[in-house]
């Protein structure tokens, strides 16, 4: 049975949501302050973390903080419509995906369960093949990016969208497809979620030997990796 640990101060929404997930097979722990929640996350095994973003305290984003410097643990934001700003910053902190408040217990559950789809190492039956661009190695078994010997400090959706992008080196991947293959979602209009994990990603990989960045926006079209 897979954790989801919600972090929200409406007790009245957090009651619903795990009323609901329960009822999906989740285990769900819940907690109402940014603190008690980020001390649960790092002392227990959590599988997710259901993190709304406007707490009194220790809000969402300081919680993102911690839990980074710390933990791997896929994180999914929930904002209020119209906190753009702070949903991008989550997304760069870190954060795997965000929901917008109000949110429907159906979408909820179905964005979680896209994540740990997408982030569960543990796959039965033969292990994929290490993949590998240049001086650019994946571990899929592992879920492992390195640049020659250095680990890249990827989340787990950043290794999900580089993954998508090296078995497709050299060619153009849209937007929808990284959505799709990555997020494990359509592509929302206006969603700029994956245009900021792509932008993490390039600030952790070396870039080519002209200075330009590895993976190169195409406009109109999406994102290349540049082979070798």
């Amino acid at each position: 049975m897979q954790h989801v640990l919600l972090i929200d101060d409406d007790l009245p929404l957090t009651a619903l949501l795990a009323d609901f997930l329960r009822q999906e097979g989740f285990q769900v722990s819940c907690r109402h302050d940014g603190a008690s929640g980020c001390d649960l996350a790092l002392s227990q095994a959590v599988d997710i973390v259901v993190l709304d973003i406007m707490m009194p305290g220790m809000d969402g984003i300081a919680v993102l903080r911690a839990l980074r410097a710390q933990s791997a643990v896929p994180v999914l934001m929930l904002s209020a419509r119209g906190d753009a700003i702070d949903r991008i910053l989550g997304l760069e902190l870190g954060a795997d995906d965000y929901v917008p408040k109000p949110c429907p217990p159906r979408e909820l559950s179905a964005r979680i369960k896209a994540i740990l789809r997408r982030t569960d190492s543990a796959h039965a039956g033969v292990l994929p093949e290490p993949l590998a661009v240049g001086s650019l190695s994946l571990q899929p078994e592992r879920r492992e990016a390195r640049w020659e010997d250095a680990l890249l400090p990827l989340t787990g959706i950043e290794y999900n969208l580089l993954e998508v992008l090296v078995r497709h080196a050299g060619r153009v991947v849209s937007k929808r497809q990284l959505s799709e293959q990555a997020l494990g979602r359509d592509l929302e209009r206006f969603d700029r979620s994956i245009d900021v994990h792509i932008s993490s990603i390039r600030q952790k990989l070396p870039r080519q030997s002209d200075g330009q960045s590895r993976i190169l926006t195409i406009r109109g079209m999406g994102y290349q990796l540049v082979k070798g």
